[in-house]
C-alpha cells in the first residue's frame, strides 16, 4: 500500500462544475441520511455520522444541507437505502469495485452493467476482484501537521499501523477495526482530518498504456456520474503524462 496515493490511483475526479457539485452533495446527502437513521444524530456519539458530516464538510457541502440531511435520517419518511458492491473488470483487465447506496436495486445494477459493457468493461460476480484489495482506514492530514518522521511517531503512538506521507497529504492507515479509535486519537492530537474513510485499497497497482486509461477514466466517470454510486475505486496506475492531460 505503502507509496501509491489515495487520489491519484483510487479515486480520479476532474474539477467539478456547479451541477457536478450538486450531484456531489446529494451523494454526501444520501450517505448521511443513512448514517443518521442508522444511530442518534449527533456526530458525537455517532461514528458512521461523524465520518459522513467530515466527508461532507471537507468538500464544503453547506451546514443548511448537513443539518436537513441529518433530521431527515431521523425522520419515518427517510428512504430506504441499501448497501451494494459491484465488481468487475475494465478496459485492460483493471480491476474495479463500485460502491452504491441505492432504493432500487434492479435500476442500479442495469445502470452499473451497461456502462461496464459501453466502455469496454465486463460486470462479475461479487468476489470476483474484491480478493485484490484491502478493507483499509484511510485518516489524511495536510502537510503542515507535521514533518514526515513527527507523523510517523504520531502513528505508532495512536495505534495506526502506518503513515504515508505523500506531496499533498499524510495517510494514517489502520485496520477497519481499529479505525474510529485510531481517528479519535488523532483528532485529540491534530485536529479534525481532511478526510476520513475506510476504503477498498488496492494490494498492487497496473500501469495502464495511456489509450487503454483514456477509456478506463470515461468509464469511470459514468460510474461515478449515477446517482447511486458512492465511490469506484480501482488497482490502476494512469501515467502522468495522462493525468496532466486529463486535468487541463
Amino acid at each position: 500500500m505503502a507509496g501509491h496515493s489515495h487520489a491519484k490511483n483510487v479515486m480520479f475526479r476532474k474539477s467539478k462544475s456547479n451541477k457536478e457539485r450538486s450531484k456531489l452533495f446529494s451523494k454526501l446527502a444520501r450517505e448521511i441520511i443513512v448514517a443518521s437513521k442508522m444511530g442518534l444524530p449527533d456526530p458525537d456519539h455517532n461514528a458512521r455520522l461523524r465520518q459522513a458530516v467530515n466527508a461532507a464538510k471537507a468538500q464544503s457541502m453547506p451546514k443548511d444541507n448537513i443539518e436537513r440531511a441529518i433530521k431527515k435520517g431521523q425522520g419515518g419518511d427517510a428512504e430506504n437505502y441499501d448497501e451494494i458492491r459491484y465488481e468487475g473488470y475494465g478496459p485492460g483487465g483493471i480491476a474495479l469495485i463500485v460502491e452504491c447506496l441505492t432504493d432500487n436495486r434492479t435500476r442500479t445494477v442495469a445502470d452499473v452493467r451497461a456502462a461496464f459493457s459501453k466502455h469496454g468493461g465486463v460486470l462479475g460476480e461479487t468476489g470476483s476482484v474484491a480478493f485484490m484489495f484491502d478493507r483499509v482506514g484511510v485518516i489524511a492530514y495536510p502537510l503542515d501537521k507535521g514533518s514526515e518522521d513527527a507523523m510517523l511517531e504520531t502513528a505508532l503512538d495512536v495505534g495506526a499501523e502506518e503513515c504515508v506521507s505523500g506531496e499533498e497529504e499524510h495517510e494514517f492507515l489502520t485496520n477497519p477495526d481499529d479505525f474510529t479509535a485510531v481517528r479519535e486519537a488523532l483528532e485529540a492530537r491534530l485536529g479534525a482530518p481532511a478526510s476520513s474513510g475506510i476504503f477498498f485499497r488496492p494490494q498492487n497497482t497496473v500501469p495502464v498504456k495511456d489509450d487503454v486509461g483514456e477509456t478506463l477514466v470515461k468509464l469511470i466517470e459514468v460510474l461515478d456520474d449515477l446517482d447511486d454510486v458512492q465511490r469506484v475505486t480501482g488497482n490502476y496506475e494512469l501515467s502522468d503524462a495522462l493525468m496532466a492531460k486529463l486535468e487541463d
